[in-house]
């Protein structure tokens, strides 16, 4: 789906912008590609560029409570210094990486609740507008997927996802907000653990894995949380299950945070978490490892429109 918009700070009769992504997801670290047709209006126009900015919508929580802003995690110049002819037709393609740390938006083709966009933005005659704005649609790196299929092989289910504002201390971070994949327990853990909250931070080398556990309270004790990361490598071949299953009870063995106390520190992290728009109830599948099934009747055009619905407000500021 493609928001197209006449450029309102250039009036009746400016150009406009319709950028088209290449169809298909695109992997963390891997290439976006399309192009952005412009369509000339009722005079000639110089483009001095145009640049394109990946925005996604992040959760934040502070004293005040938990809210929810747009936050821009890249932006690229792909285009400009030329003049376009009056009612002229010109297409501008482009191919920019993405970060590694990008969210992922769907997992086995199921839509996550996760929220990112690509605005285009032209600069014309000196003025400005953020013309067009088009879902982003990213996709799981395969060591991603061997590490949820294992989750999925040894019981756990997929909750919901969301992406939190603030940085998770003791890691190499990049980008101003992380991703939580929050997981429930296998049969084995139910006893011991509420959810599992796993976040990925890929970078060229390879990935750090976080995960937090939210373990129950026993009857001298009340709940508290658990913390513990892992480096892979984005070829490596391991007996996952295994592997994942070692992360799982050394996650379950620890007293708290540990070495890792920075994890959530700089944002004051709680117990509250929110589930993507309409998200219902997502269910593993499993043999065939965290395979979603949505319960509460969402479909990809639903988040499709909600990229539209929240970034309308947005691009009014």
């Amino acid at each position: 789906m493609v928001f197209k918009r006449l450029l309102g700070s250039l009036g009746v009769g400016g150009p406009t912008v319709d950028t088209v992504l290449t169809p298909g997801p695109v992997r963390p670290g891997g290439e976006l590609t399309g192009r952005v047709h412009l369509k000339g209006g009722g005079a000639a126009f110089d483009i001095e560029h145009i640049t394109l900015e990946l925005v996604a919508r992040v959760e934040a929580e502070h004293e005040e409570g938990e809210s929810e802003g747009v936050v821009a995690f890249g932006r690229f110049t792909v285009g400009g210094g030329f003049r376009l002819g009056e009612d002229e037709e010109r297409d501008v393609p482009f191919g920019v990486t993405l970060p590694w740390e990008t969210p992922i938006t769907e997992l086995y083709g199921q839509p996550l609740g996760i929220v990112l966009g690509v605005r285009t933005e032209l600069s014309v005659a000196g003025a400005r507008d953020k013309g067009d704005l088009d879902p982003l649609t990213v996709g799981a790196l395969p060591v991603q997927e061997e590490i949820l299929d294992a989750f999925g092989r040894l019981g756990f289910g997929f909750r919901s996802a969301d992406l939190e504002y603030g940085h998770i201390g003791g890691t190499g971070q990049q980008l101003p907000f992380y991703q939580e994949i929050e997981i429930t327990p296998s049969p084995e853990y139910a006893h011991r653990l509420n959810e599992i909250e796993v976040t990925f931070l890929a970078h060229p080398g390879g990935m750090e894995v976080v995960l937090e556990a939210d373990k129950r309270g026993g009857l001298f004790s009340g709940g508290h949380d658990a913390l513990t990361r892992f480096t892979v490598g984005h070829h490596d071949s391991r007996d996952w299950n295994s592997e994942v299953d070692g992360w799982v009870r050394r996650l379950v063995e620890r007293g708290g945070y540990g070495e890792h106390a920075g994890h959530h520190g700089d944002h004051g992290h709680g117990d509250h978490h929110r589930s993507g728009p309409g998200m219902g109830t997502v269910v593993a599948a499993g043999a065939a490892g965290l395979a979603v099934g949505v319960v509460g009747g969402m479909v990809a055009a639903e988040v499709v429109d909600e990229v539209g619905d929240f970034f309308e407000g947005d691009e009014e500021d």
